[in-house]
């Protein structure tokens, strides 16, 4: 187990690809107009982490990408707090406007923030998010939220976080969906992840989930490769 990444750089980091890898891991990507929406962990909000460049998740992404296609598309709707909700209300129009080919969509954090969440209603809202950014034909990812991100006023906060991991583990297998799994992550066991909020990673930990990202776009693009050779 690896106890702090401040002994770490970008470059040392086990759980990070370097440019260079991960420009090769996605060589083949057709991918020319990448979306993120959702909420601040859709945008990529973290404060700076010593030894790594301070982006968020999906601008790494998109920099990858940049290597494949220079003239990559790129819109970042995300809102810092924002619910599903509101994601529906303020980003997907301009989402669909856009026409993407690639999108990231929120995993429901900020719908937890409340005295006793309505799971049905958030499954509900979630799915319906998922739905309308599929429905403009573009490849969708999402991510699970880590065991890191805990708010101590909801004693429960754990179950919350569980039960809305299983909604999304369930929306990513109906649509198809790229999913990072950060749940378990073995980066949760890092003392200085999070930001000085102890909600949001911090850049190291930005790094380590656009490489998730990119590794799980490029088992897609595998298993594409894959089936197009047993046809």
């Amino acid at each position: 187990m690896i106890a702090a990444t401040t002994s770490l750089t970008e470059e040392s980091d086990p759980y990070c690809l370097s440019a260079a890898r991960a420009g090769e891991l996605l060589a083949r990507a057709p991918w020319r107009r990448l979306a993120t929406i959702g909420d601040s962990l859709s945008a990529g909000t973290g404060d700076p982490s010593p030894g790594y460049a301070a982006l968020g998740w999906p601008d790494r992404v998109a920099d990858v990408l940049r290597r494949v296609h220079p003239g990559l598309a790129y819109l970042n709707l995300a809102e810092v707090g924002a619910t599903t909700s509101r994601t529906m209300r303020t980003q997907i129009d301009r989402l669909v406007e856009f026409g993407p080919d690639l999108v990231h969509v929120p995993s429901g954090a900020n719908d937890l923030f409340r005295p006793d969440p309505d799971y049905t209603a958030i499954a509900a809202a979630l799915g319906r998010v998922f739905e309308l950014a599929a429905g403009t034909g573009a490849q969708l990812t999402t991510f699970t939220l880590g065991r890191a991100f805990v708010v101590p006023r909801y004693p429960d906060w754990n179950e919350r976080v569980r039960r809305v991991n299983d909604i999304i583990r369930g929306l990513a297998a109906e649509h198809g969906a790229v999913l990072a799994d950060m749940w378990d992550h073995p980066v949760n066991d890092r003392p200085d992840l999070l930001s000085a909020d102890r909600i949001h990673f911090a850049a190291a930990g930005q790094a380590v989930m656009a490489t998730e990202i990119v590794k799980g776009l490029a088992r897609l693009l595998d298993a594409e490769v894959a089936e197009e050779a047993r046809s």
